[in-house]
């Protein structure tokens, strides 16, 4: 039976499946001598209303995407690691005495409702994971703990074996993104690093110190935000104004840079949100001083948008890059690049880096 405490378990043969609110992304990894490979990237659109607040409304529209996306991959594993986010999933660090791990689930379990805002522990699965020492108490020691209603994880899980698939490991997209950050980048004790993933319909945020995540966020407002507005505007229709986005719009190339530079107006309830959340986290951790950036997600690669990003708040912005150290399989990606798919990539990369038993 599957269960969120497999959350931080993580063997081998897995392949990473990103099921965003208009999209599903599939990723997979080999190890090789050379260094970890991606050897499979694929995507497939996802129909509008099948994912909704991070439920399942549509099981049979996923189910059958699912199958779709496999059949034109060749993806032959079964074992399947996916995410959740947004309202999907509560995230929560909290302070305990030093225990060892056995003792700490069970206080976990029978004081739950202490520290998860459910009345009724029944109907949800959560995990935890000790994070280390508490900085300023060594008696004390930081505890992640993660919890999903049981149904939001079944319709999800039920979607996956219905489409002939085995779901061994349920992640969360804030962390997925943190696993392809800690594989990629050189990472020292000191360094404050924020990951923004944008996606249709939710924007994640992890703020991760020295390899720790110590803040997560996520917001309902993404990139169909920017569509929609764009849609209202121009008087066309969502699909037309979502081409005009990723295309441009106008016939020659200064139509087009007109184009660009007036789309960024459109990100603006993204970036101040974005804003709100940063000077929360300041406000709440202290003046810690966040070194970088790193922006991912299909609303990540809007034009402009990171340099506007970077002037708001400050700090030094630049789109992730997942294959600084994991290789692409050019030849079987061909004619795919790094820069076309990695912002993209990201959280697919992130999920198809974990294993069986890993923390």
């Amino acid at each position: 039976m599957f269960d969120i405490k497999d959350l931080f378990s993580g063997g081998k043969q897995l392949a990473g499946l990103d099921i965003g609110s208009s999209c599903i992304k599939l990723a997979e990894i080999q190890d090789s001598p050379q260094g970890r490979i991606l050897s499979l990237f694929s995507q497939a659109p996802l129909a509008k209303g099948v994912i909704v607040d991070g439920s399942v409304v549509k099981p049979e529209v996923l189910t059958a995407t699912i199958k779709e996306l496999f059949q034109q991959s060749g993806c032959k594993r079964k074992k399947i690691v996916t995410s959740l986010s947004g309202h999907a999933v509560i995230a929560k660090k909290a302070t305990f005495a030093q225990m060892d791990e056995e003792e700490l689930r069970a206080l976990i379990h029978d004081e739950a409702g202490k520290y998860l805002p459910f009345d009724d522990m029944s109907t949800v699965d959560y995990d935890f994971q000790i994070l280390g020492e508490n900085p300023y108490n060594p008696s004390q020691m930081e505890v992640l703990i993660v919890a999903a209603k049981k149904e939001i994880i079944e319709g999800y899980t039920d979607a996956i074996q219905a489409a002939g698939l085995i779901p061994v490991i349920m992640d969360v997209d804030s962390f997925a993104l943190e696993t392809m950050y800690e594989e990629n980048y050189e990472i020292d004790e000191s360094d404050m690093v924020v990951l923004i993933n944008i996606g249709a319909s939710i924007t994640n945020l992890n703020a991760v110190k020295g390899g720790v995540s110590i803040f997560t966020r996520d917001f309902t407002i993404g990139g169909n935000s920017i569509t929609e507005a764009l849609a209202a505007n121009l008087s066309v229709s969502f699909e037309e104004a979502e081409n005009f986005k990723i295309n441009g719009m106008g016939d020659d190339e200064q139509a087009r840079k007109s184009f660009r530079d007036g789309l960024i107006a459109y990100a603006d309830p993204i970036c101040s949100e974005i804003e709100r959340s940063i000077d929360y986290f300041r406000s709440t951790f202290g003046a810690e001083t966040i070194n970088k950036i790193l922006l991912s997600g299909g609303g990540g690669m809007i034009p402009d948008l990171v340099a506007e990003l970077g002037r708001r708040l400050g700090i030094e912005t630049e789109i992730i890059n997942p294959f600084k150290k994991v290789q692409l399989d050019k030849k079987a990606l061909a004619p795919v690049s790094a820069e076309s798919i990695g912002p993209i990539a990201a959280v697919g990369v992130g999920l198809a880096l974990r294993k069986i038993g890993d923390k």
